[in-house]
């Protein structure tokens, strides 16, 4: 197919400035980057019955539950990611299934044919399963090409993202005819699948498995114990937070302080490349702060989170959470996790990245949404509001509630399309 063979010769371009970027630039801040970088060519060293792939971090943590409910249904699991960051989480979060052989993860390889073609057959897998949307060309093709089942789950396609695709028809329409079937989260998603050439049959509308997150006990009982810890009146956690943020949280924290002098703000980087960056604006604030790794905590009046896997547990030590990545043009994060803890949740303008999720949650009240000059004062309030607080916990705790479901329809579908 001539545009896909356009488009595997601009990534043969490109993979030596791939390499530069992602070995020697980002290496240099994060050696993770550095290491099995063989996996990128299809050099991959695991083997299982599906192959799911979650590109970074977010989607890592939003498919742990569904991970959990496919390891109870006794598949044995190749977890693929993008980032060092999201395979330290997947490390993290699934020791025991990898210590037990059931689950094993990797480096996506870079999309040219041989190389997915030399990972798939590495794998002796028999479904490929993507979450959200990284629809990479040559990957669906070569899965194909081997007796794969393509299970796309969990998709969303934004109007933009979509016009987008439809700039690309011919490549695209060759993606969809890959596609053995497609898990969405509405019917808007659907339609936009279907107009870009993914046959009707193919399309199931399921809701988003983000909705699907339960608090563990072990969470439950970790965060009560922190919060004993802290002994403070209010505490306020910014998760997910993306470069130029901390500035603008500790400014509204140094207001809320004037109010609240026993506050403490637990302030979560989104990347571990952050993490000092975040302690450096600290101290040329003057800010009396501790860190998570350290274990250190002696009533400061700022924690920075700097370990992975915990943000989900500290949310719940928290009285409200306020969800980075929404200050800046970056889109958003995940608000379910902090409105599983029913505690209520603020977000920036920001928040593209979730509009099947905010919607309904700041229309019914269980979120805010903020602006950088007004923030302080939302927070300020809520802080001496705590019937507020608890009635918009409520409410964001029954949003999650009233929309889970999805990853119990989106088990029928892998059994139903797969024979494994």
């Amino acid at each position: 197919m001539f545009a896909r063979f356009l488009y595997s010769l601009v990534l043969v371009l490109l993979i030596p400035i791939a390499w530069v970027y992602l070995y020697c630039l980002r290496g240099r801040k994060n050696p993770g980057y550095r290491r099995h970088f063989g996996e990128r060519f299809g050099y991959a060293q695991a083997t299982g019955d599906i192959i799911l792939h979650c590109a970074s971090v977010g989607e890592v943590l939003a498919s742990a539950p569904l991970i959990k409910a496919l390891l109870g249904a006794k598949y044995r699991l190749i977890i693929t990611c993008n980032t060092p960051t999201g395979r330290e989480q997947i490390t993290t979060l699934f020791a025991d299934a990898i210590s037990q052989e059931r689950l094993s993860c990797c480096y996506l390889p870079f999309d040219l044919p041989w190389c997915q073609r030399r990972f798939i057959r590495r794998t002796q897998a028999k479904v490929l399963s993507i979450i959200e949307t990284e629809l990479w060309p040559n990957l669906l093709k070569q899965a194909k090409q081997a007796g794969l089942a393509t299970v796309i789950i969990n998709a969303r396609l934004s109007a933009k993202s979509a016009n987008g695709y439809a700039k690309v028809a011919p490549l695209t329409r060759d993606i969809m005819r890959h596609i053995d079937v497609l898990a969405c989260h509405h019917h808007d998603d659907a339609e936009r699948f279907v107009k870009l050439g993914l046959a009707q049959h193919k399309v199931h509308v399921t809701g988003s498995i983000k909705f699907d997150i339960t608090v563990s006990e072990k969470h439950q009982q970790q965060a009560q114990q922190l919060r004993h810890r802290f002994n403070k009146p209010f505490v306020w956690i910014a998760g997910s937070t993306h470069p130029c943020e901390p500035e603008l949280l500790l400014q509204a924290h140094q207001e809320l302080l004037k109010q609240q002098p026993s506050a403490l703000l637990i302030i979560a980087p989104r990347h571990p490349e952050q993490f000092d960056n975040v302690a450096t604006v600290l101290k040329q604030q003057n800010y009396d702060f501790c860190r998570r790794s350290h274990n250190d905590y002696q009533g400061q009046s700022v924690m920075l989170a700097d370990t992975l896997g915990e943000l989900t547990m500290l949310y719940g030590c928290a009285d409200l959470a306020f969800i980075g990545g929404s200050l800046i043009a970056r889109g958003g994060h995940n608000p379910l996790e902090a409105c599983a803890h029913a505690i209520p949740v603020l977000t920036g303008p920001h928040t593209f990245n979730f509009a099947h999720v905010y919607p309904e949650l700041i229309n019914q009240g269980g979120a805010q949404q903020v602006q950088a000059d007004n923030l302080a004062a939302q927070l300020i309030a809520l802080s001496h509001d705590p019937h507020k607080r608890q009635q918009m916990g409520a409410i964001g705790l029954n949003v999650v509630k009233k929309n889970q479901g999805a990853i119990a329809k989106t088990l029928a579908i892998i059994e139903e399309y797969t024979d494994v």
